[in-house]
């Protein structure tokens, strides 16, 4: 399930970004104390990540 960020202007991309990571840094709370009901999600949520700094890393380069 990929999300099609290319669209996305690089202020969007920027705030997509702390989204994720607040999103990402909850999962990570929550598979400590043990109730998290996906274990996989965390996976995908660093995907994600990696997908939108290679983006805005592009946009920061100029490529995109």
């Amino acid at each position: 399930m990929k999300n099609n960020f290319k669209e996305l202007t690089h202020e969007e991309l920027l705030a997509k970004y702390e989204e994720l990571i607040k999103k990402y840094m909850d999962l990570r709370f929550k598979t400590v104390l043990g109730h998290v009901d996906n274990p996989l999600e965390k996976r995908v949520l660093r995907r994600q990540i990696a997908r939108v700094k290679t983006l805005i890393h592009a946009k920061n380069l100029g490529i995109r």
